[in-house]
């Protein structure tokens, strides 16, 4: 362990607890295609036809409706996280949201017999709410916490959490599959999982610290200087601690006084806050449609289209796109992300992906899947189609899987921060529904097409945007308002001198930080 992750351990810890709920992210974003692919599901919830067959449009409907109610729930618990999270903190608001989340876990899982798929559904969407909160709030709880030269390793790790949980779904379909597919354990046990990281969470949460930044914006100095240097491991009168101290304070005391009376309005029409919104809302709005959702929610699918026919085969291929994706992610957030920058890493992650899916495109063109008995080998243009699906999803973990979390966490001002994050995930959430609805049924009409459209996406539009993007990478959080065009950078340094001059004041008054008293 080096020295710089050794100083930060507690900030390390902080984001590992606070991103155990993002594991309930991934993991509700693989768990569900995956039980509702199964046969026995499919039998238990009436989409079996006469015949045996699988009624097709029925089970288009259900998977879609399964995986979309969470999005719509997760919509409306981002926007709501807003206000709790200003009133009440981020760690309290986490723990919120955990507890509703669990809600739904159990109603999901004690679905079945007399309690039909409308428990999976209002469970689906209690779950969605909580799940929603979460996303909005741990970034942001994150982000605040983190020094500036390892923020985006720091904050990153919500996209490691995200593949994690993917791939823990992933296997734990197949497993259950393989060796419990006959009975209700299908989807028990994979909706009844989803309590072990939901109880981690909750129980970490009550380790962490409160974020030094919200404390400050409300006026709990001494409380605030006190987090800080205990994440920093400083003590409290050091001059690193009293330095960036003094830098939230300029920054909150700045948009006090340049904004005063603005009240809400101030996080969207403040100066230079729109044009963050509209990024947000683009940057989700494009990694939402770059195909890997698409891939992900509906991964058995998927390779089943391209020649993985088969419960065991689809599944199998999906649990390693889910390992290439946790351990690409891993590399780019603890190695790469800091040295490339945000602009370039998405810029290349854009180009690559949009490559590896017009080659797929095109195999499945030429090559199209016939009919093959199930769980035979796949053919060679289904592997070749296959690895170009795990080297695609090797190129989103080197951009667009993680760096919208990390660059929206970024930009937002401490005062408006919820507001900017919980929109910002609020619209990923929408987005995320509105794919996870159409997927099933654009797969099964477009075919070689799909691929083609994603690709388009990827390289016309994501990699162009990225090229529009300002570097954030080394910055602090409050020099984001320097970049936006929010203060001038003389005036931001003014600022901070005089904050600075204001606690050396305080420190020659008495000898103890306790004598600083909020500012109005």
């Amino acid at each position: 362990m080096s020295e710089a992750t050794f100083k930060n351990i507690r900030v390390y810890w902080l984001a590992f607890v606070a991103y155990w709920g993002i594991i309930l992210f991934g993991y509700d974003t693989g768990i569900a295609g995956g039980v509702v692919s199964q046969k026995y599901f499919a039998e238990q919830f009436g989409l079996i036809n006469p015949d045996g067959t699988v009624d097709t449009a029925r089970d288009n409907a259900l998977s879609s409706n399964v995986v979309s109610v969470l999005q719509a729930g997760a919509f409306f618990g981002a926007l709501g996280s807003a206000p709790v999270s200003s009133r009440i903190g981020r760690k309290f608001t986490l723990l919120v949201f955990t507890i509703i989340f669990a809600v739904g876990a159990i109603l999901t899982t004690v679905a079945g017999g007399s309690r039909g798929i409308g428990y999976i559904y209002a469970g689906r969407i209690i779950s969605g709410l909580g799940i929603g909160g979460i996303s909005a709030v741990a970034p942001a709880f994150v982000s605040e916490c983190s020094p500036k030269n390892v923020r985006g390793r720091i904050t990153g790790m919500f996209q490691i959490m995200v593949a994690i949980g993917v791939m823990i779904s992933y296997f734990l379909n197949l497993g259950v599959g393989l060796h419990m597919g006959n009975d209700s354990r299908v989807w028990r046990i994979p909706f009844g999982f989803q309590l072990v990281p939901a109880g981690m969470m909750a129980i970490g949460l009550l380790t962490v610290k409160e974020s030094p930044r919200w404390l400050a914006s409300k006026g709990r100095n001494v409380e605030a200087i006190s987090n800080l240097a205990y994440l920093r491991r400083e003590s409290e009168d050091s001059q690193s601690v009293m330095h960036e101290f003094a830098e939230i304070e300029a920054a909150l005391r700045e948009e006090r006084e340049a904004r005063e009376g603005l009240g809400i309005k101030e996080a969207f029409l403040g100066k230079g806050n729109f044009i963050r919104f509209v990024i947000a809302f683009s940057i989700f709005l494009l990694q939402m449609f770059s195909g890997q959702n698409s891939v992900g929610y509906y991964a058995p699918q998927i390779f089943s289209s391209i020649g993985y026919t088969g419960t065991q085969n689809s599944l199998l291929a999906s649990g390693i796109y889910g390992v290439v994706k946790v351990v690409a992610t891993t590399i780019f957030v603890f190695f790469l992300v800091e040295w490339w920058g945000r602009k370039i890493s998405l810029f290349v992650s854009a180009i690559g992906m949009g490559t590896c899916f017009y080659i797929i495109g095109a195999i499945l063109k030429t090559h199209p899947v016939g009919s093959l008995p199930t769980g035979a080998s796949p053919p060679p243009a289904s592997k070749g189609m296959a690895a170009m699906l795990y080297i695609y999803v090797l190129f989103y973990s080197l951009g667009w899987g993680p760096l919208p979390w990390v660059y929206v966490s970024d930009i937002f001002p401490t005062r408006t921060r919820h507001y900017g994050l919980a929109v910002a995930s609020g619209s990923q959430w929408l987005f995320n529904f509105v794919i996870s609805k159409i997927t099933p049924t654009i797969e099964s009409n477009l075919g070689w097409k799909l691929f083609m459209l994603f690709a388009t996406i990827n390289i016309g539009g994501m990699a162009v945007f990225s090229l529009f993007l300002p570097e954030t990478k080394g910055r602090s959080l409050e020099e984001m308002d320097i970049i936006f065009g929010s203060v001038s950078a003389e005036t931001r340094e003014a600022f901070i001198k005089q904050e600075e001059r204001e606690i050396n004041r305080h420190a020659e008054d008495s000898t103890s930080v306790q004598s600083l008293e909020p500012k109005v």
